[in-house]
């Protein structure tokens, strides 16, 4: 086992359970606004519409296609196209009201406090996320684990986004480490672990579903405690 001295998480999905957090914040809204008056017959529809739109515009987002404002303002525009339903019948509120709501919400993985207090008296931890740098602070204040970080590194202040190398050389830079000293931590293939394997760091692929790949990685979990069995 490498002497890591650094340990990089990402936030979204492999810390903060961005799926259960989202789903109960539009659960709220759909009820809020009364969307089954709009033709919408369930949360769970919209929910499900609303989440293949989301994916597809981060995914834009990432790749430059599209800009941050794009995506916040237009994916209910969107969500609500796709399912037949005219724009101006959109609640005006709703896009500001779920970017207040979800990041306040605080469910996390399992184990991941509990693994979080373990690491933090032996590694340095660092959050290292994609994420929108108003929206971030406040998931981790709400979950209350923003105490166990030195530097969360956020994509908006770096100007480049995982997986690109240059964010995990910054990283490398505002931390004062080299790459043999670090180890990411992450639930995207090749957001955060290709990104930095290509950087030279170790990495810890956290795939709870078990999905099936076929890449190269340093060490693979299911749930975050397991990360104690090596660190």
């Amino acid at each position: 086992m490498k002497p890591y001295k650094h340990i990089f998480f990402d936030l979204d999905n492999t810390l903060w359970d961005f799926e259960r957090n989202s789903t109960e914040t539009l659960t709220e809204l759909y009820e809020k606004f009364e969307l089954h008056k709009l033709g919408i017959k369930s949360a769970h529809e919209f929910i499900a519409k609303y989440n293949i739109r989301n994916t597809m515009m981060w995914e834009q987002y990432r790749l430059g296609k599209i800009d941050k404002e794009t995506l916040r303002n237009k994916r209910f525009a969107f969500t609500f196209w796709d399912m037949g339903i005219e724009a101006e019948l959109i609640p005006p509120q709703l896009a500001d009201m779920y970017i207040e709501m979800s990041p306040k919400k605080n469910h996390l993985f399992p184990e991941a406090a509990e693994t979080l207090a373990y690491l933090h008296s032996k590694y340095i931890l660092h959050i290292i996320t994609n994420g929108f740098m108003e929206v971030q602070y406040i998931k981790l204040e709400s979950a209350d684990i923003k105490k166990y970080f030195k530097n969360i590194i956020i994509s908006e202040h770096t100007g480049y986004r995982k997986p690109d190398v240059n964010i995990f050389h910054y990283a490398l830079k505002s931390c004062d480490a080299c790459a043999e000293e670090c180890l990411m931590v992450g639930d995207g293939l090749e957001v955060d672990i290709i990104g930095a394997r290509n950087a030279g760091w170790d990495t810890v692929y956290f795939n709870p579903r078990g999905l099936p790949h076929e890449e190269v990685i340093t060490h693979e979990i299911k749930n975050l405690n397991e990360l104690r069995s090596f660190l």
